[in-house]
């Protein structure tokens, strides 16, 4: 096949109008490297999520105009790519792949991210067992290479360390004898600058109040304890305790709009839908995406729903439109170990319930003194358009739902 030699932009997508520009995080491919139309080339980072921009056509990278770390616009120009077959590529162009692959007689069979993590990590392809089918190397095969030689070099720090120790007790020293601290500088990522911004904006514009209330949750555990194994056999999901929360969530907010409302200037936007923001933790931070329309949603929907979301947020795969428009969040630092918390407004939501660690403790009931699984709740709000009363009560409808789960059923 011959090559058509006819280049190709490069390009930052079109970006959203609350994004005015991104960051380019790395390059998968090299110029002289063959690229598949449709494989991704380059991530850009912007305040909200990581896109992926795909090669326009199949062939050779040209050129990188914008490097590792470049700021951009939408629609920006990144590099040129001539379109062609991968014989096509000139001799006198350095392949930096080269390193990662062997002769066409015995050739390694690596994936794009695998091979990226090779090249800069400086690792041998010959060194590492593909899992993959006829045995491809998979980015879980590196992983498991450089986590190899992570243990290697911590056990030497430990042992060097021991002899650091018993040389002085005050502070670790260098082998000169001269005691050092050590300190390390990174700059935010995008999305850590923003959730920043964000969380400052929240404070300073809105009337946060927080109130609390306490749950007993042994009717729920009781419930997901008699049927987990079924509903994971028929739903293929397993069933936590957040699609009772959303769901109870939902039908409080029903009762309580303006909780599910927020502040447009000098107006109040009440919503006749139910997004929810569910706080979960990336490895580029805590980001919120969001279930939409879940008073449509069925438990298990709501279940697959966040582990879909929550595989995205962790493979830094959201997109935008799924972390944008939420009514109300809900976070769970209970699953962290957190007893109490004040959340922080998601704006412009006006409100954000907060879910925390179960515990057993003693409580009264019909005068006598029980040990029940209990779970405090926190619920902030703007107290611009929530009054107190509303709060109050919008915590007791959840409190009555999730010790009386049967509510729910009968949307009571």
């Amino acid at each position: 096949m011959s090559s058509s030699n006819k280049s190709h932009e490069i390009k930052v997508p079109v970006l959203p109008e609350s994004v005015s520009d991104a960051v380019v995080i790395s390059w998968y491919k090299q110029p002289g490297d063959y690229i598949e139309r449709d494989e991704p080339i380059v991530d850009i980072e912007t305040d909200k999520v990581v896109l992926e921009v795909p090669a326009p056509a199949s062939g050779i990278l040209k050129e990188i105009i914008e490097p590792d770390g470049a700021t951009v616009i939408g629609l920006q120009i990144l590099g040129h790519l001539t379109e062609g077959s991968q014989k096509s590529q000139p001799d006198n162009v350095t392949n930096t792949t080269s390193e990662v692959t062997q002769n066409a007689s015995d050739e390694v069979i690596i994936s794009p991210s695998a091979k990226k993590m090779i090249i800069e990590n400086k690792l041998n392809a010959d060194d590492i067992t593909g899992s993959g089918k006829a045995g491809r190397i998979l980015k879980e095969d590196v992983l498991k290479i450089l986590k190899a030689k992570t243990d290697t070099i911590s056990q030497k720090n430990e042992s060097v360390q021991a002899e650091i120790v018993t040389r002085t007790d005050e502070a670790p020293v260098n082998e000169q004898g001269i005691v050092y601290r050590e300190q390390k500088r990174v700059p935010m990522t995008r999305l850590r600058a923003r959730i920043a911004q964000r969380l400052l904006d929240a404070q300073q514009n809105a009337a946060i109040l927080t109130t609390f209330n306490e749950v007993n949750m042994k009717p729920v555990m009781d419930l997901r304890k008699r049927y987990k194994e079924l509903f994971e056999k028929t739903h293929d999901v397993k069933l936590g305790f957040m699609s009772f929360f959303v769901k109870s969530a939902v039908e409080a907010l029903k009762q309580f709009p303006s909780i599910n409302a927020s502040i447009d200037g000098n107006d109040i936007v009440y919503h006749g839908f139910f997004d929810i923001g569910v706080a979960v933790s990336s490895p580029r931070g805590l980001v919120v995406p969001v279930l939409k329309d879940a008073e449509m949603m069925s438990m298990s929907g709501i279940e697959q729903k966040i582990k879909e979301l929550a595989i995205k947020a962790r493979d830094n795969k959201l997109t935008l439109d799924e972390i944008t428009g939420g009514t109300f969040s809900i976070t769970n630092g209970g699953i962290f170990g957190s007893l109490l918390s004040t959340p922080i407004l998601n704006p412009p939501q006006s409100a954000i319930l907060g879910m925390h660690k179960i515990q057993e403790r003693p409580v009264v009931e019909n005068g006598e003194i029980v040990i029940r699984p209990i779970m405090y709740l926190a619920l902030s709000y703007d107290h611009r358009i929530i009054d107190g009363r509303e709060a109050v009560q919008f915590l007791v409808a959840i409190k009555d739902t999730i010790e009386d789960p049967s509510r729910l059923l009968l949307e009571i």
